[in-house]
């Protein structure tokens, strides 16, 4: 025997060593593929809601769709704004930031960007509706639903130009950048005269259509037709960033999120797929401050301040970074609270910052925090390896025996 080897076990030690694995191996399997996780209220939701059949999943979503259309009809008093602000066009601007927080989350939640600049996107749209729809406006005059695409297009293509140059930053870095990019549209719709500073556009176009009574259906002042053609694009957002998310590019940033230089090694591109994440959150953007313009009937340059721009970042952390469920929730919960309680509104900076403190201590993944299934699906394969391995020398052992 030489010398750098240890005693040889007796088979019959060893066939029982392997059996002992093979039965550790089998435990953690069945805990890692049907234990429920301990991850409280929403966690033991998520589990119920992954377990049932697709179908059944459709069918509850129809139905959570048809009610959230109904909710301006129903105005429920439990949750309404009423007597103080208007139910309908709460429920807009509601639609309005839970779309806004769906295509920030594709920055930060998907890609790990830290934005704090998100408002120049929003700008950028407001602006492009405004200018190709106003009176007040110079420019060529388009139909207002033709601003839509064109805010998504004309965002992107400000996203691109501000990615290529920064995107190789990181971290605050990054984070400081963006901050200051958002000021810049701000600063230079008050400088470039065509942009009219503080006087800002009237009169921004609407979707065509006239009621019965001659008034347009579309009006500032009716916000049912304006939440659910919001409403509609949201839920067709939804279902894009879901399949994005489960693609081949989804993959990648999530990869970038965990750890760049780790992706990088493995042959993701991580340059371009940043820049990417941020085109298409910033199209997102662009198409929020649309609708937006188009709504409200009024740009100027007093609407677009830091201060929105990081309450878009805080609906998004408060929601579940990385979960598009999640920023839905946050950015309708962050619009929301200041309409439904009048008497506060003027400290809801004050509320949110301390809200976002309290689930940082207690909920540091948000309210609604993504599942990593791609991790647990890999522990499992792990484990379901490692038993096929025990097995093996178990059954050589025995027929040696």
């Amino acid at each position: 025997m030489s010398t750098t080897d240890g005693p040889t076990p007796l088979p019959g030690a060893a066939a029982s060593q392997a059996k002992a694995d093979r039965q550790v191996g089998e435990k953690v399997a069945g805990a890692s593929a049907g234990a429920p996780h301990k991850t409280g209220w929403f966690g033991r939701w998520s589990d119920k809601w992954q377990a049932m059949p697709r179908q059944k999943q459709w069918l509850y979503l129809i139905v959570v769709v048809v009610v959230a259309y109904l909710l301006p009809i129903i105005n429920p008093p439990i949750i309404s704004t009423e007597p103080g602000n208007d139910f309908p066009l709460a429920l807009f601007s509601m639609a309005v930031y839970a779309l806004v927080a769906v295509g920030l989350n594709i920055v930060i939640g998907y890609a790990g960007l830290l934005d704090l600049g998100y408002i120049a996107f929003f700008a950028v749209g407001s602006y492009t509706a405004a200018m190709m729809t106003s009176p007040d406006s110079p420019f060529v005059k388009i139909p207002y639903l033709w601003t839509l695409p064109l805010a998504i297009v004309v965002a992107m293509c400000i996203g691109v130009i501000l990615g290529i140059p920064t995107l190789r930053l990181r971290g605050d870095y990054l984070a400081i950048v963006t901050l200051g990019f958002g000021e810049i549209i701000r600063i230079l719709a008050t400088l470039i005269p065509a942009m009219k500073g503080q006087v800002g556009f009237q009169n921004v176009g609407r979707p065509p259509g006239m009621g019965d009574d001659g008034v347009p259906v579309f009006a500032n002042s009716n916000g049912t037709p304006w939440y659910w053609l919001t409403l509609t694009i949201l839920i067709i957002v939804l279902f894009l960033a879901g399949n994005l998310e489960r693609s081949r590019v989804g993959r990648s940033w999530i990869a970038i999120r965990e750890d760049e230089d780790a992706a990088e090694t493995m042959g993701v591109p991580t340059f371009k797929y940043k820049v990417w994440a941020f085109a298409l959150g910033a199209g997102v953007g662009g198409l929020s401050g649309a609708l937006f313009a188009g709504q409200v009937g009024f740009v100027n340059n007093q609407k677009f301040d830091v201060v929105t721009s990081i309450l878009f970042v805080a609906a998004v952390v408060l929601g579940g970074v990385g979960n598009k469920v999640g920023a839905v929730f946050g950015g309708a919960l962050v619009a929301y609270i200041p309409l439904r309680f009048t008497a506060i509104a003027e400290y809801k900076y004050l509320i949110f910052g301390i809200a976002l403190m309290l689930i940082m201590i207690y909920r540091s993944k948000g309210l609604i925090p993504a599942r990593q299934r791609l991790l647990a699906y890999g522990q499992v394969a792990y484990d379901r390896v490692r038993n096929t391995a025990a097995k093996q020398p178990s059954t050589a052992t025995e027929k040696e025996v």
